[in-house]
């Protein structure tokens, strides 16, 4: 588990907006075993409108494979200088991602979204393959994605 400290820059950025209180959470993505390499995920958030607000983790080292991740460079215009430092690891089939960071109190209950793209070499790409709201209900309810994530959750 990896709490780096470009990842609570960029949670102490999405609360500055409304200078709200922030509090830990834990996204845990469970893999499917899917018989492929390692997959690469980013994790990131929207607003109300699906504007892109920020990411919040990436997994897979190689920078060459993250245009795969196609809703995220959409959104995000694929600025890698954006995940300095909060990157680890390709995720591999059957394992969990537990990523624990500090996010804004604000961003739930407010329309914003968490994302996951996901990402295998020489298998399909999967843009938004989870899409979940913020919300306190929402917390420790897993959501199933539709290809290389077997559930996804997040704690509050």
């Amino acid at each position: 588990m990896k709490s780096p400290l470009a990842a609570l820059t960029i949670a102490t950025t999405l609360a500055l907006p409304s200078l709200a209180m922030a509090g830990p959470v834990t996204l845990s993505t469970e893999m499917n075993s899917y018989g492929g390499d390692g997959a690469y995920l980013v994790l990131y958030v929207t607003d109300a409108e699906g504007a892109y607000i920020g990411t919040l983790w990436m997994s897979g080292g190689k920078s060459k494979y993250y245009s795969h991740l196609s809703d995220w460079t959409r959104a995000s215009g694929g600025n890698l200088q954006e995940i300095n430092g909060i990157t680890g690891a390709s995720v591999g089939a059957g394992a969990t991602l537990n990523v624990t960071l500090e996010l804004a109190d604000a961003l739930f209950e407010a329309g914003y979204e968490l994302h996951i793209d996901s990402s295998v070499e020489d298998m399909r790409d999967v843009p938004s393959e989870i899409v979940v709201p913020l919300t306190v209900e929402g917390a420790g309810q897993a959501v199933t994605g539709s290809r290389y994530i077997k559930s996804f959750t997040y704690d509050r």
